[in-house]
């Protein structure tokens, strides 16, 4: 198993929250289950095709994006892996992939679709490479030549929201949040869904959950009712109602069949995050 983070150039930087580059085994199970993050997930997979059911639309493809969502992605895991993976904000999605990311919300999308036929010559130049530099090179220079200058900026309201939502974890009531952004908590839901396919009330839970799931990999940390209490739970019966929803099984489970993966991924590559 072999994880390689990589730090995007500066053009990048507003736009892609983290990056590295994986060779992974098979799972034992055969499924991968791709969570819900904070983060849009960008894969170019080069041992074969992606093939992922779950969310709104089914797909087996070699290059993925995939919006925001709150259930688990269903990723074909019964062959090794070997590609390169970006974490990406929703906030820039219009200017990295030109398309709000609403647009790609609960549903993976064959890259092409997006970045237009350039791509096929991307996944020919990664399978060239010779070194992880050279494939995230190749990456990089893609994103940056697809960068639009002249977009639709987001509203700062909506990017403060983003921001208070995240920093608090989930646990800043949305009326609290509408209040600061001066906006009423419809209109905020309204805007926040459509740039970033959620309503502030759903990234909160998304953020609430990443919080524990962060816990839950550290196998020197609390029990799952002391992680329930530290991430904003109202007990231990509210957390497992919660992970089921957003990964399919119970939190045991999720440990068990997933855990051995996760512990040995670095933070920058979001293994449990969506396909």
């Amino acid at each position: 198993m072999e994880f390689v983070q990589h730090l995007p150039p500066p053009p990048l930087a507003a736009f892609v929250t983290a990056a590295c580059g994986y060779r992974m085994p098979a799972y034992p199970s055969g499924v991968h289950r791709g969570l819900p993050s904070s983060s849009m997930t960008l894969v170019i997979e080069l041992g074969g095709r992606l093939r992922t059911t779950g969310l709104s639309a089914e797909l087996n493809a070699q290059a993925v994006v995939c919006g925001l969502h709150t259930r688990p992605a269903l990723i074909d895991v019964r062959a090794p892996m070997d590609g390169v993976q970006y974490d990406l904000t929703p906030l820039g999605s219009r200017a990295l992939l030109g398309v709000p990311a609403s647009e790609l919300h609960d549903r993976p999308v064959e890259l092409a679709e997006v970045l237009g036929p350039a791509v096929a010559e991307v996944v020919d130049r990664l399978h060239e490479a010779r070194t992880w530099a050279e494939r995230f090179a190749v990456v990089d220079r893609a994103l940056v030549d697809h960068l639009e200058d002249s977009v639709l900026p987001v509203p700062a309201e909506v990017r403060q929201a983003w921001r208070l939502i995240l920093t608090g974890r989930g646990r800043v009531p949305v009326s609290v949040i509408a209040a600061q952004v001066g906006w009423s908590r419809r209109h905020l839901s309204e805007r926040f869904r459509w740039t970033t396919g959620l309503t502030p009330k759903q990234l909160s839970r998304v953020a609430r959950f990443e919080a524990a799931r962060t816990l839950l990999t550290d196998p020197t940390g609390p029990s799952l009712a002391q992680t329930a209490a530290l991430t904003g739970y109202a007990d231990q019966s509210h957390l497992d109602r919660e992970w089921r929803g957003f990964t399919g099984c119970s939190p045991t489970t999720w440990m068990r069949e997933e855990l051995p993966f996760v512990q040995d991924d670095p933070p920058s590559c979001a293994a449990d995050s969506g396909a």
